[in-house]
């Protein structure tokens, strides 16, 4: 196998967080997230934010998604989402585990629009439906797609006119504000009315490790014990801190490794356009999603990994190209060439 482009968690970590996790290995810290380090790595992430919002660490991304929207629903409320979200597809039922119900909007896109949750508000109208509470946006999409500011800020407007939430789940959020296709910073984000949301350390060089953000203040109020409840605080919560710290430290690791992440994305879009490549969407950050003849793909599949995403035709399927933040212009460039004598035969 040459490579894979499965998706931007295949290596491990990058090596300054393993040289930060390695020197401080032996020093003694308090446990449950009140180290030195977190507390660092807090005043980091503030400092990129602009704003003193509270900032919570936790291990991975579906924890983050279940536990914020847990703590954001009473037991008759329930959440909107894409057809594609993570949350309906890829956590196993994490939020419904929780007492929650899903309300599904299909969209081809994987972005939600204001008229979307107007409807499903409409089409609830009493005690005998679950009331929609939260709107989860993802930045970016499960399928590729970014939200402008200007999309976020009339999805928060519609929700907080009806009485409900904006979450974002930011898995990919590095890549969402490196990226030349979007004009979102991290900054923007708490002044657009985004209510919570976390910021993706796994997807973006960490080990492990989200930073789940509360621009709201009233939903702050004990947020730890829904961490402690569902076994999201941890003993060692340094793990994570020193991670952040390094993350968000002087050096702005995080955004570089954003950007590293979409300049190979970038090399791959269009080296894939020269060949002529079908796109399923055109590609705003580091998920390509391509239509290919099955017989190219079984051969393809022999070198390189990646995941077939959904069937195109009777002889052709999508398939779906990731890179992340150590993805180097060679591994880029040798599926390009492997893929254009494919094409060739």
């Amino acid at each position: 196998m040459k490579h894979l482009f499965y998706d931007d968690y295949s290596e491990g970590a990058h090596p300054t967080i393993l040289e930060a996790l390695s020197k401080t290995n032996l020093e003694q810290q308090i446990g449950y997230g009140e180290d030195e380090y977190t507390k660092n790595a807090i005043v980091g992430i503030q400092k990129a934010l602009g704003v003193d919002s509270a900032v919570h660490l936790v291990s991975a991304g579906t924890q983050a998604n279940f536990i914020c929207l847990a703590s954001m629903l009473k037991s008759y409320e329930a959440v909107i989402a894409a057809s594609s979200a993570h949350i309906n597809v890829h956590e196993a039922g994490a939020v419904e585990a929780t007492g929650h119900k899903i309300i599904v909007v299909e969209s081809e896109d994987g972005k939600l629009k204001p008229e979307d949750v107007e409807g499903v508000v409409a089409a609830h109208p009493d005690e005998h439906m679950v009331v929609p509470k939260v709107v989860f946006i993802s930045q970016a999409t499960e399928l590729g797609s970014l939200y402008t500011k200007a999309e976020i800020t009339q999805l928060a407007e519609t929700a907080h006119k009806h009485g409900l939430y904006l979450y974002m789940d930011g898995a990919r959020l590095g890549v969402a504000v490196t990226s030349q296709s979007g004009d979102l910073q991290l900054s923007d984000i708490p002044n657009l009315g985004v209510d919570m949301f976390y910021i993706g350390g796994t997807k973006n060089g960490a080990l492990c490790g989200e930073a789940i953000v509360i621009p709201n203040s009233q939903l702050q109020d004990h947020f730890r014990w829904y961490l402690k409840q569902y076994g999201a605080l941890l003993a060692k919560g340094r793990l994570l801190g020193v991670q952040f710290e390094a993350l968000f430290g002087d050096s702005q690791l995080w955004i570089e490794l954003g950007k590293k992440t979409n300049e190979q994305a970038t090399r791959l879009t269009d080296g894939l356009k020269k060949l002529k490549v079908q796109f399923m969407q055109e590609p705003a950050a580091n998920q390509l999603f391509i239509i290919l003849p099955d017989t190219i793909i079984e051969k393809l599949k022999a070198n390189y990994g990646f995941h077939i995403w959904s069937k195109q035709s009777e002889s052709e399927s999508v398939i779906r190209l990731v890179t992340s933040w150590a993805t180097e212009p060679q591994n880029v460039n040798e599926l390009l060439t492997d893929l254009a004598n494919l094409l060739k035969g």
